[in-house]
């Protein structure tokens, strides 16, 4: 074993932002299970999280409700891609927190005044993940999809929940330029496409757009 990430894993009962160090995570919701009278009232239940639900802090509840609306029982079957964030503090030190950068169900970017303190407010942004389903239909122009068109491009920084789906992505583009797939994997120090962090698999394809060939 040779992933350093396994040995700094906390023992919790929930997801934590020390969880996510060197990484993101897309996780697919199977339930939202809701207490009140406690700290963190909201317990975000999904694939795989092996009895670590995501407890959602207030900020990122509104994000949800501000995309997904009030009514959780919904919300199972959609999905969310958490990142940690080093500066969100907590007791006036910088502890990190879990933060959300891209949901499922929403069209575009969206972008909300959050509160960090009483008496300040800052904007924070969310964008579309597009399922696999989507993404056949909105492939670029060229790409062996006839579906795609101009008017249907897939949003910036969006990421897809099927991660196999970067692959195949980035190998069409990759066809109009003298790039190979394996060069970028290999500059980015992972073996395989769906390895990639989003940002550097958005990178990656704008850079293969801007050096394709002229048809």
């Amino acid at each position: 074993m040779d992933d350093m990430r396994q040995t700094i894993i906390p023992k919790s009962d929930q997801l934590n932002a020390d969880d996510l160090i060197g990484r993101e995570m897309t996780i697919k919701i199977t339930g939202v299970e809701i207490k009140g009278g406690q700290e963190q009232p909201v317990s975000i239940h999904f694939e795989g999280d092996n009895g670590k639900p995501y407890k959602a802090c207030k900020s990122m509840c509104r994000v949800m409700v501000s995309a997904w609306g009030p009514d959780s029982s919904k919300y199972a079957g959609r999905s969310l891609t958490l990142y940690r964030d080093p500066k969100v503090k907590w007791g006036g030190m910088e502890v990190g927190g879990i933060r959300i950068s891209h949901m499922s169900d929403i069209a575009d970017d969206m972008t909300m005044a959050l509160t960090v303190t009483r008496a300040n407010k800052k904007q924070f942004t969310v964008r579309p993940i597009i399922s696999r389903h989507t993404a056949h239909d909105q492939r670029p122009a060229g790409s062996g999809n006839t579906a795609a068109t101009s008017s249907s491009p897939v949003p910036a920084g969006a990421v897809f929940v099927d991660k196999i789906e970067w692959a195949y992505t980035l190998q069409e583009l990759a066809k109009k330029t003298t790039i190979t797939v394996a060069a970028i994997l290999k500059k980015a120090n992972v073996e395989k496409a769906e390895d990639l962090t989003p940002e550097d698999y958005a990178a990656a394809c704008e850079m293969l757009k801007r050096k394709a060939k002229p048809a």
